[in-house]
């Protein structure tokens, strides 16, 4: 029987309720599918940093890198300094296994969710392919004469013709692997700034680079600003979505109201063949903590990401499945804090779905 080691980082605010269905979901669907996991508990968050300062030691870095994959819950904290944790336990994970790729579905389930007039299921199923080590977030950069009215400011975007080809590569693999929507070619758009900012163009380049490999697949170009305004307008347009770090932070929140909400967005941070890490894209939510309303489905379907990852495809299919009925039937009417719903009834209701199903 299939074993795995999966390390969890319950996190802050309403990380540790969304994490506690995660693993309800888990478990329910091990047992079906008849594979077997370990669990390793990681302590690191805000809490953990406010009774020890301590932030994540290299010494775990390494431990993180033995294991299947990690499930991440939310980092934040009102009494800790904004970013600190974060980029302790999110950096770290990121640039300490590598995990070039962070992966969002924008995916529909139900038109009811969806605040745009008209757009349907069918319309809104594309996959972002954010690059998830270079660009601004390289932590390059810092500041002179602090807090002083001469104070100067930078940040360095870091780009990298490996950063930039591997991660439009793991598009195009992806497009070429997705099923078709009637008759329509697979396409991979590049969305970047290039008329603008012009080092861009290490993205023009890599991409077309890549896309000689990929004769079967259509190629698309935004900029960044075009992109939102089609997200909006015609978000059916979209299949594979390839692009920089801070562009793809900021376009994936856009594609999570597409599809409801943060409660129900997924994201995986990958490295193919190694180590990754899965996360609701929801932040912490203090003012939630504890009251159990917060929505687990985005939680829920980052461990529906993680057994694909895993090549457990059945068991992530039964986890998507359930919470595309659950939510097409109306049984869960919204994706927020105010579906009326408590934290754990509905991870409760989707594990009996599994059970039943």
């Amino acid at each position: 029987m299939t074993s795995y080691n999966i390390g969890v980082l319950s996190g802050d605010g309403i990380g540790p309720e969304v994490i506690s269905e995660a693993l309800k979901t888990l478990a329910a669907v091990a047992d079906l599918e008849g594979f077997q996991y370990e669990l390793v508990e990681y302590p690191y968050n805000s809490e953990h940093y406010l009774k020890t300062k301590e932030l994540v030691p290299d010494r775990v870095i390494d431990e993180w890198r033995t294991l299947d994959a990690i499930l991440l819950g939310a980092i934040g904290h009102p009494d800790v300094e904004p970013g600190l944790v974060e980029r302790s336990v999110i950096l770290g994970l990121r640039f300490g296994l590598d995990l070039y790729i962070n992966l969002r579905p924008i995916k529909l389930y139900s038109e009811h969710l969806c605040p745009l007039k008209n757009k349907t299921p069918e319309d809104i199923d594309f996959i972002v392919v954010r690059e998830n080590t270079e660009g601004l977030y390289s932590q390059i950069g810092g500041h002179l004469k602090k807090n002083t009215p001469d104070e100067v400011a930078l940040v360095n975007g870091v780009y990298t013709w490996k950063g930039c080809e591997r991660a439009a590569r793991y598009a195009f693999e992806l497009a070429s692997k997705r099923p078709r929507r009637g008759d329509a070619k697979p396409t991979v758009t590049l969305v970047d700034k290039a008329n603008a900012i012009r080092p861009h163009d290490i993205w023009t380049r890599a991409f077309a680079h890549v896309a000689e490999d990929f004769p079967e697949v259509k190629t698309d170009h935004a900029y960044v600003d075009a992109c939102c305004m089609w997200m909006i307008k015609n978000p059916e347009w979209f299949d594979v979505i390839v692009t920089t770090n801070l562009f793809g932070d900021i376009i994936t929140d856009l594609g999570a109201m597409l599809q409801g909400g943060m409660g129900i967005a997924a994201s995986g941070n990958i490295h193919p063949g190694q180590t990754s890490m899965f996360e609701p894209i929801h932040g912490s939510a203090p003012k939630y903590a504890g009251k159990n309303v917060a929505c687990p489905l985005g939680a829920i379907s980052a461990v529906g990401m993680m057994l694909d990852f895993l090549g457990e495809t059945a068991a992530a299919e039964r986890v998507d499945g359930t919470v595309g009925d659950l939510l097409r039937s109306g049984e869960v009417p919204s994706v927020d804090a105010r579906s009326g719903i408590s934290t754990s009834a509905m991870g409760s209701m989707v594990v009996d779905r599994i059970r039943k199903a």
